[in-house]
């Protein structure tokens, strides 16, 4: 188990991607969601999840929804248990902000849907 959440206090903004419980596309919708509300997002992951949050960060901006405002990349020492060696992991924060047309898509989208809000 990780003591992540213990150390650093969640952001209201972020969204922690795991490459196994969700579609990719959960995240991609949730992302749009979450940059109607805060103008903003971060994708946070690590290790094998990393590839995740660099594809829905992609997928967002190539559908002009979102612009990368800022990249981190850093290397954690995690532990399985107390007391456990720590063993490095790679971790990605990615921050999406909206374009100019984010607002203009989203009508569009849920116009096709009919998903109006």
């Amino acid at each position: 188990m990780n003591n992540m959440a213990v150390s650093e206090p969640q952001k209201k903004n972020r969204i922690q991607v795991s490459n196994t419980k969700r579609s990719l596309f959960f995240y991609v919708n949730l992302a749009k969601r979450y940059m109607q509300q805060y103008n903003e997002v971060e994708l946070s992951a690590l290790g094998m999840a990393i590839s995740t949050v660099v594809t829905v960060a992609e997928i967002l901006k190539n559908n002009g929804f979102a612009v990368e405002k800022k990249i981190r990349t850093l290397t954690l020492d995690m532990r399985d248990e107390p007391g456990a060696r720590p063993i490095p992991k790679a971790k990605i924060e990615v921050v999406m902000g909206k374009t100019e047309k984010f607002d203009e898509l989203m009508a569009a989208e849920a116009e096709q849907t009919g998903d109006e809000e």
